[in-house]
Order: structure tokens, then C-alpha cells, then sequence
């Protein structure tokens, strides 16, 4: 049949298709091309071929330089935070989030950030969307100074609406085996130092929705005179990306851990690496919180305790240092733009502490 009978037939155009089924591929194509300039910026000299390759290549001769290279990996989402970034129509800030959740925990151990892939599902591709996501992604990479060498966009009419989107990533870093940070190099009297949130970051935002604009029904759009900013502005102020200040740290001093706070609070996820018989005491009194944390709990009605174990409470990262490396450890920082504080101390654990513990009040 000759494609001009074809499109005479009595049911032409009435069969079912991938497009009637609510996928469009062209669409599909569209979002790539427009995020192929992005991904460029990202490129490290080990990554090989570019985007439309069914996998991302990456030059692992690379890593001859190193005695006994360690691969660390880590992978993660931003949590309900995407749902904000889809009310106000905000895309291009949520894979900059999206990087900070997944580099930031590589280089917990000490590991160079090398490459990151994402995957970027949505109800209807709207390819000036996902290429402002991936816009995100790759700003946020080169922060992190690691390679995007690859993902994937995933229709799926039926089950999410037409502008909803959810996102995630996985990446790969690189440590030299005796350069392993972790809790069997912490010792007695380490210095604490904590490195200023530039907010919420990504967790806790189900908690936070519920509370300011299911409760305190706030408008995003809505100026909030604490913040200088409107409510929405300040909810999607991008995760701070540490991972290549905590690499300057262990460059110009000696560091013996690192740890991201997300999920779980500054003490739980501090706890994670203090070792048997030593103990991290934190005092709340060496900062003060930024105003939406305040706002949060009042307008909540929710309790301390419930907060410190939601939000990270104005604390992206934690760096334990020994004692006499905690004067170069913060000009390190200072000089990188990095607001830090030495917030508390490893002591020996005493008969009833925990991992980590907070103390006193935060500061006014």
C-alpha cells in the first residue's frame, strides 16, 4: 500500500500510537538539543563521546595516578521540594539541588567527584522544562567539579499530570585508599566545625509544605519581611554545593571526617561518624538559625526536637578537624566564601551519651 492510499483509508489515523498514548518523542529529541550546550560545560578531559550514546564514557586510565583508587557512589533525589519548583514555575534551580544531595555525600569519605547521570521523569515533556532541569544539573556539576555524562527523560501521561516532574541522580567519586576520612581517624578533642545551609536545602520539605501552606496557608508568592524575599524564593533557594570546599580542606590541613547534614538533623547524621567510645557535643549557642527555621516551628507549633531531626537547623556540612588544624581549616573556608564556626568538640563518651549530642540554646 503506497503511503498515499494509506492516508485515503477509511480508519486511517484511528489506531492506537506511542502519541496517542500521550508520548512525544519529538518532543523528547527537542529537550535533548536544547540541553546539549549545558552538559558541554560540565565535561571533564576523561569523559569521551557526548549526549545520544546509550551509556556516558569515562576514561578510567585516569586513575592510574592514584596508589589504590576507591570508586564511592551515592545516589538520591530532592524530595517534595519539586513540587514548589512546579507551583511557582521554576525549573532551572532543582538540579542544582539535585548535585548537592549526591556530591555532597560522595565527598563525606574524602572522594573527588568524577561524573553524575540523572534520570528526569515528567506527566508531558515540555522540552524548555527539562532543558532548564538539566540547566540545573550541569551548573551545579561544575560546582562540584564533576562530568554530567549521561540520562534519561521519562514520559509518563496517566500517571503523573501534564506539569508534574520528579527527579534523581547518581554520581561516582574517587579516593586514594589511605586517604579515607571516617570515624577511625577521630580522636579526643577534634575540633567540630560547621559550615553554614543556605537554607532548607532538600529535606524536611513535606514538613515544611504542611506547616506554611497548609496550616499558616502562606502564599508563595507572598514577601516575607524576615527574609527580604518572597516565601517561594526562599524555599527554593538551591542546596549549597560543599564538595569542592571540603577537598580544599583536606588539601591545606589535616582532616579526619566529614559529615552531611540532611535527613535526620545535625546529631543524627554527625552521629554517623563518631566511633565507639567518643561522643560530639554541639553547641547551639555558637549560631543562630536563619529566620525560616523560626518560621517554621512558630508557625507549626512544632516542637525543638522535631525540628533538629528534619532540618538541618542552618548547618550544610560538618568537617571534624584535630584541635591545631582548626585555625587553617577556617581561613580554608573563609577564603572560599564558606561561613564556618568551630561549634563544638569529640570528647570521650560518657555512660548515657549518644553519638552526638546538641547543647545550650541557639543564639539570638
Amino acid at each position: 500500500m503506497s503511503a498515499e492510499s494509506d492516508q485515503r483509508a477509511p480508519h486511517a489515523g484511528t489506531g492506537a500510537s506511542y502519541a496517542s498514548a500521550g508520548v512525544d518523542i519529538e518532543a523528547g529529541d527537542r529537550a535533548v538539543e536544547l540541553m546539549k550546550e549545558w552538559v558541554k560545560k560540565t565535561q571533564r578531559p576523561e569523559v569521551l563521546g557526548g549526549l545520544g550514546g546509550f551509556a556516558g564514557l569515562f576514561d578510567a586510565s585516569a586513575l592510574k595516578r592514584f596508589e589504590r583508587p576507591l570508586l564511592a557512589s551515592a545516589t538520591d533525589g530532592v524530595g517534595t521540594k519539586v513540587d514548589l519548583a512546579r507551583q511557582l514555575g521554576v525549573y532551572d534551580t532543582i538540579g542544582h539541588d539535585l548535585v548537592a544531595m549526591v556530591m555532597d555525600d560522595i565527598v563525606v569519605c574524602g572522594a573527588e567527584p568524577l561524573f553524575m547521570t540523572d534520570y528526569i521523569c515528567v506527566g508531558k515533556v515540555h522540552p524548555e522544562r527539562v532543558a532548564a532541569i538539566v540547566k540545573g544539573i550541569a551548573e551545579g556539576c561544575v560546582l562540584a567539579g564533576c562530568a554530567l555524562v549521561g540520562g534519561e527523560t521519562a514520559e509518563h501521561p496517566g500517571l503523573l499530570g501534564p506539569d508534574d516532574f520528579d527527579v534523581a541522580g547518581a554520581g561516582t567519586g574517587v579516593v586514594e585508599a589511605d586517604q579515607l576520612l571516617g570515624a577511625d581517624r577521630i580522636r579526643t578533642g577534634d575540633a567540630v566545625i560547621a559550615m553554614a545551609a543556605s537554607g532548607l536545602h532538600s529535606n524536611g520539605y513535606s514538613l515544611v509544605r504542611h506547616v506554611l501552606l497548609d496550616r499558616a496557608k502562606l502564599k508563595l508568592e507572598g514577601h516575607i519581611e524576615e527574609f527580604g524575599r518572597t516565601l517561594g524564593e526562599e524555599l527554593l533557594e538551591p542546596t549549597r554545593i560543599y564538595s569542592l570546599d571540603c577537598l580544599a580542606l583536606t588539601r591545606t590541613t589535616e582532616v579526619h571526617a566529614f559529615s552531611h547534614v540532611t535527613g535526620g538533623g545535625l546529631a543524627a547524621n554527625l552521629a554517623r561518624v563518631i566511633p565507639d567510645g567518643l561522643h560530639a557535643i554541639v553547641d547551639r549557642e555558637t549560631w543562630t538559625p536563619a529566620p525560616v527555621f523560626d518560621l517554621v516551628g512558630k508557625a507549626g507549633d512544632v516542637e525543638r526536637l522535631e525540628l533538629e531531626k528534619t532540618l538541618n537547623m542552618g548547618v550544610g556540612m560538618i568537617a571534624i578537624v584535630p584541635e591545631e588544624s582548626a585555625d587553617v581549616a577556617l581561613a580554608t573556608l573563609a577564603d572560599r566564601g564558606v561561613d564556618a564556626w568551630i561549634a563544638g568538640e569529640i570528647t570521650e563518651r560518657g555512660e548515657h551519651a549518644t553519638g552526638a549530642a546538641l547543647i545550650g540554646d541557639y543564639a539570638k
